[in-house]
Order: C-alpha cells, then structure tokens, then sequence
C-alpha cells in the first residue's frame, strides 16, 4: 500500500461565510497571507504527494486561478524588483501536479468523493478538507499516511472535542484507549450524534487516508443526516479502519471565530518577524 495521490474537496458554499462567499470561495478565505486551501495544499506537499485533485464547484474558478501562472503579476513584479515577491508567486504555480473537477451538485461530502474515483483508480488516497488548516510539527497527513501504509488500512485523524461540541461532528467508537498507542481500531462512526449518544468525544477532523474500496461503500449508502450523502455512512461499511489522534491545532475557516483564532495564533509563528512583532503589540493594545 503506496499513498502518492491526494483528493481536496472545494465544493462547498460556505454560508457562516456570507455575504463574503457569496462571490468568494470559502477555501480562499485568507488566513495571514495565503488562502486558506494553500494551507492545505502545501500540507499534502510536505507530507510527500504531488499529485493533487481539487473537487470544485459553481463559482470556485478563484481556486484554479490562484494556483496557475500568472504572466502578468510576475512580469510587474520584476520590473518593480520586487524578486521576493516574485519568488513566492512562481512557487505557488509549482507546487504540486494539481488537476481540478468539478462537483454537479452539492449532495454532501460523500458525493464529492465519489468524484475522486476516475483519478485515483484502485489506489489509496488522501483526503484533505480544503476549509480546514493542521499546524503541526509532523504534518497531519504524513502521520497517517505512515500508520495506513504500516497497517494496510484507511486511516482517519481524531481530535478530542468539548462534548457539548460533539453534535456538530462525525464521532469515533473505539475500544482501546488511543494514549498508549500510535494507531489505534475504529468499530464505528455515528455522524452529528446527540451529546447522550455520542461513544466518544474523538470528532473526524477532516483528514483521511481512504483505500480505494470507499468508492463502493458510497455507492451502496444511502443519504443520511441532512438529506444529503455522507462519507460518515460510506466509512462505517470499511473492513478496517484506524484512528490517528490528532498532534497539532486544527482550525476549522468554515466559521469566524477560528478564521480569527487562526490568523492571531498563525502570526506568532509566521516567518515575517516584523509581523509578529506588530501582532504581538496589538494584541497587547487590545487586551491590556
């Protein structure tokens, strides 16, 4: 079992976004200096996998601007000297080999994967949520793709959440406690349990390493918890499934309160030291 391709589904509205996203990609909603899905891009990058597959939608063709060449910006930028600058825009283009589909109708996040199914093939594949951001010291994806690839298994990172959060996750049932141990068996998914319900409080987070037999799972699931087709439904039917628990701050952009955690937080570890100098004063400014 070899992980070397990467799915990123980009097709949802974003409405706690709006009216932002009305004309905007949640996905590209800044964090600091980069948009957000070039978080997750760079994640899948770092964690060894070049080939990448953006699952888009009506209004998203922002995404695919933004990681092609521009001719233009660069030709500005090196008439104005401006080398660093253009450094960091060439790289943008470079990447990844990043290839794009688009999403016919927006019927959850189990039918967006199921558009993942022509690129991959019989592969294994990792599945990153284009709205969400992992900071970490080894990169969210590498740590499962490590474990599915030692385990021969799908792979799923777990994060625990405050249980009256609980509700608005996917949530893990185990049987062993995952502190003693790297991976650890999943026997069960319940998708936006009640608090009473819940077997735990390991929420999905939005990163998966997937066998390629999650394509037949979805086409014999039926749409469940709000109508729509989720991957929650499709992942219960897998032979195997492991839990990674998540090492690092996740920071969900889908809603206001973490897109601002996440640019306050970020900027303290940013490479720009003269804006961690400016945050860190106005922070102070702030909250004296």
């Amino acid at each position: 079992m070899e992980v070397s391709k990467a799915v990123i589904p980009a097709a949802g509205f974003g409405t706690r976004f709006l009216p932002v996203t009305k004309a905007q990609p949640k996905e590209m909603m800044p964090v600091l200096d980069k948009p957000t899905i070039q978080y997750v891009v760079e994640e899948a990058v770092q964690a060894g996998i070049h080939d990448i597959l953006i699952i888009t939608g009506r209004g998203k063709q922002a995404i695919e601007r933004h990681f092609d060449k521009s001719y233009e910006l660069e030709e500005e930028l090196k008439s104005a000297e401006k080398y660093d600058r253009l450094d960091r825009v060439r790289q943008i283009a470079e990447l990844a080999d990043i290839h794009y589909v688009r999403q016919k109708e927006r019927d959850g996040l189990g039918d967006a994967v199921r558009y993942a199914k022509n690129h991959v093939g019989d592969d294994a594949f990792a599945l990153l949520l284009g709205d969400t951001i992992i900071q970490s010291d080894i990169p969210c994806t590498e740590q499962l793709i490590r474990e599915a690839e030692a385990h021969e298994s799908s792979t799923i990172s777990l994060e625990r959440v405050p249980w009256d959060d609980v509700p608005s996750y996917g949530v893990a049932d185990i049987e062993t406690t995952p502190s003693s141990q790297s991976s650890f068996p999943v026997t069960d998914f319940v998708e936006k349990p009640a608090r009473d319900a819940a077997p735990s409080n390991l929420a999905i987070t939005g990163r998966y390493v997937l066998t390629s037999e999650i394509f037949d799972a979805l086409e014999s699931t039926t749409k469940g918890v709000g109508g729509e087709l989720q991957l929650t439904d499709a992942i219960r039917k897998l032979d195997s499934v492991r839990g990674v628990e998540l090492e690092g701050d996740r920071y969900d952009i889908g809603n206001i309160p973490s897109w601002l955690q996440a640019n306050i937080e970020m900027a303290h570890h940013h490479d720009d030291g003269e804006m961690n100098a400016a945050v860190q004063n106005l922070i102070e400014e702030q909250f004296a």
